[in-house]
């Protein structure tokens, strides 16, 4: 029998037409879409900027308290260095922004070849049109003097392993290595000295980086009626006045300036290697010559002193 009273139930149920109620709102942000990934990509880069840093100290931490009291005292002895450092930087940036190279060309340039005598060498090779080979050769050519830097810096660092020299090497430089040899002019090993190397040649590193990148950007700003060239080379002659110590030292200084200004008119920077091999083998030839004149005074006073006890 069928149950008339759950038939009219059921037909109720099915057109019954509900009420329009409006919808809750849901709580978000308003932000639009583009909004939005720049919101979630600015904060997944500053989480992964905090675990680098977290990464970072962690491995700071695990240095030895020799080391890190030795890359202080790095930084702290080439921090005079910085202003001839920073004004080489922005010369040779400007000088790059305005040669042949683009602006992503020039910072390129600056952060991987990171030497300026080779870089400034080369732009007119580019501007030139020449081929690549030459401005390849070139900057060895310019370059060939890290090689005699690195064998200097082999007898300090020689006990290391092979890929960890080849990143010292990368980012010595000129002054860093002469402020270097003169703190530690002893092959012995001695605790803190691959810091203190490590403190000079970041800084720097960065100091160049900075200038030279915002010479690249700024070069607008600087016309050439500054003599910036100049003033740059200014900079630079306190600096190579106060690593005078010695007179090997004097003797390398003159013969170097000797050389690079007989040598000047020489393509391909020729006279920058002359130089600094003249001024190398000029430095051995002073220290050599000093050495056996100071055996000569301790024998003749021994020689008198052998006398006077007969």
């Amino acid at each position: 029998m069928l149950n008339i009273k759950s038939i009219i139930v059921r037909f109720l149920r099915a057109t019954h037409v509900a009420p329009d109620v409006p919808a809750r709102p849901r709580c978000r942000l308003p932000l639009p879409g583009s909004s939005k990934k720049v919101f979630f990509a600015t904060f997944g880069g500053a989480m992964a900027l905090v675990r680098w840093a977290a990464a970072l100290q962690r491995r700071w931490e695990a240095i030895d308290p020799a080391e890190r009291a030795g890359f202080f005292a790095g930084v702290r002895a080439y921090m005079p260095s910085m202003p001839p450092v920073l004004a080489w930087g922005l010369v040779t940036g400007v000088a790059m922004s305005k040669s042949v190279l683009t602006i992503p060309q020039a910072i390129g340039m600056t952060i991987f070849v990171y030497a300026g005598s080779s870089q400034l060498a080369v732009l007119p090779l580019l501007a030139a049109g020449l081929p690549i080979w030459t401005a390849l050769l070139t900057a060895f050519i310019v370059n060939v003097r890290f090689i005699i830097f690195s064998a200097g810096l082999m007898q300090h660092f020689g006990h290391l392993p092979f890929m960890r020299r080849v990143v010292l090497g990368v980012f010595n430089g000129d002054l860093p290595f002469v402020l270097f040899t003169q703190q530690y002019p002893s092959a012995a090993p001695q605790a803190g000295k691959e810091g203190y190397y490590w403190g000079m040649v970041l800084l720097s590193f960065v100091g160049w980086q900075v200038s030279s990148i915002l010479g690249i950007v700024a070069a607008s700003l600087f016309p050439d009626a500054w003599g910036l060239a100049l003033a740059g080379t200014l900079a630079l002659i306190p600096v190579m006045v106060s690593t005078i110590r010695s007179r090997a030292t004097l003797m390398a200084v003159a013969v170097a300036a000797v050389l690079a200004l007989v040598a000047f008119k020489l393509p391909y920077r020729l006279s920058l290697v002359i130089a600094v091999t003249g001024a190398m083998a000029a430095g051995l030839a002073a220290d050599e010559v000093a050495a056996r004149l100071q055996w000569q005074r301790r024998r003749a006073a021994h020689v008198a002193i052998d006398e006077d006890d007969a």
